[in-house]
């Protein structure tokens, strides 16, 4: 590995970068309290995210339509584009579906115990997005990773518990495959409206919500399809708290001074050195210093420092021709103030924010 001073030329591409949370659950969830959609939707219209899902448990089965999150009155918004989701929840684990419009829960959740192709081909007929949740708690996801269309590394906003997760995505990239990766609060509790509706769960409302972690999508556009699309391709990273910065992996593969790779890209390598860049945007503390840990082929690869005043920091690399392989930043420092949620940021340690990886040599249509 080398260093290089010199910036890369930035790759304008057209799209935005949108904030959300892929994993959250309201009063239909019955281990959830004092979180009526209504409580979650103001809360995220408020700290300008962008994008939500709701996703309660298997709460649009067994004839509830008239009272699953769907079909309450409060899931709208004219800020925030929402998609219609669900967890699966299953002997196998727990999986999270996404659909752009409504789909049909009920036909999945009856055929939740059943062979792992025919789910595929359920999954491809009814259009919805697959995305394996916490693959390494009690409620572990059992599933084919083949199945799955994105996969969830960072869950609540305790870092310690998560990195067993992320530990389970480095093999799947190892292996030749291409996975998506995003976080989601699975925040469950909302801070009582009355002292009388407090509950022992209460203090969790405080601890885990809206955004602990925040995903990041770079979507081509504002749209629920462009977003979905992005968050397959691995265009999206991870922070702890909407306040932390956003983090970048870009790189110039072909040696011309342009980073025309951004995250979830895959190019030829062809035995050249290939420069990288790791860019943290707007948000974090002025000042702060921040750490990187490149991560190679599921290996701690390069330690490198975070220019306080740039927000960069480069290194160079060369992948072996011929080969697999594989790159990912993570980034660590002091957390970002999360102001309405005072007791997250503690809990995720000095863990900042996670890169989707750069690929070379992989086989898209593996």
């Amino acid at each position: 590995m080398t260093s290089d001073d010199n910036p890369l030329q930035i790759n304008a591409r057209e799209g935005l970068w949108l904030k959300g949370d892929w994993h959250l659950h309201s009063r239909h969830s019955d281990d959830s309290t004092n979180n009526p959609v209504e409580k979650i939707i103001g809360f995220a219209e408020r700290l300008g995210f962008d994008y939500l899902t709701i996703t309660d448990h298997d709460v649009h089965v067994a004839g509830a339509v008239a009272g699953h999150t769907w079909a309450d009155p409060a899931y709208r918004s004219d800020d925030l584009l929402l998609f219609y989701g669900a967890e699966l929840t299953a002997p196998r684990g727990h999986v999270n579906i996404f659909g752009i419009e409504p789909y049909d829960h009920q036909r999945i959740f009856d055929r939740r115990n059943d062979r792992d192709w025919d789910l595929l081909a359920l999954k491809r007929d009814l259009g919805i997005h697959w995305s394996a949740n916490h693959p390494v708690t009690s409620n572990h996801y059992g599933f084919s990773f083949d199945l799955a269309d994105s996969i969830e590394i960072w869950n609540g906003p305790m870092w310690p518990k998560n990195a067993a997760n992320v530990r389970v995505w480095d093999n799947i990239l190892l292996s030749g495959r291409m996975l998506g990766a995003r976080g989601g609060s699975d925040a469950h509790h909302g801070v009582p409206d009355a002292p009388e509706l407090t509950t022992p769960w209460t203090p969790e409302a405080t601890a885990n919500y809206v955004g602990t972690p925040t995903t990041w999508v770079f979507a081509e556009d504002r749209t629920k399809p462009a977003i979905l699309a992005s968050l397959v391709a691995g265009r999206a990273s991870v922070s702890s708290n909407p306040f932390n910065p956003r983090v970048e992996l870009v790189a110039d593969a072909d040696g011309d001074g342009v980073a025309e790779m951004m995250m979830g890209d895959n190019a030829e390598a062809d035995g050249g050195p290939v420069r990288f860049e790791v860019r943290l945007s707007e948000g974090g503390i002025a000042g702060a210093r921040y750490g990187v840990t490149i991560v190679k082929n599921r290996a701690p690869f390069a330690t490198l420092a975070v220019d306080p005043e740039t927000r960069i920091a480069r290194f160079t690399d060369t992948p072996a021709a011929g080969e697999t392989s594989y790159y990912r930043a993570e980034i660590t420092g002091p957390q970002a103030a999360y102001p309405d949620i005072p007791n997250s940021m503690h809990l995720s340690a000095d863990m900042v924010a996670l890169s989707n990886p750069l690929y070379f040599n992989y086989d898209p249509d593996f």
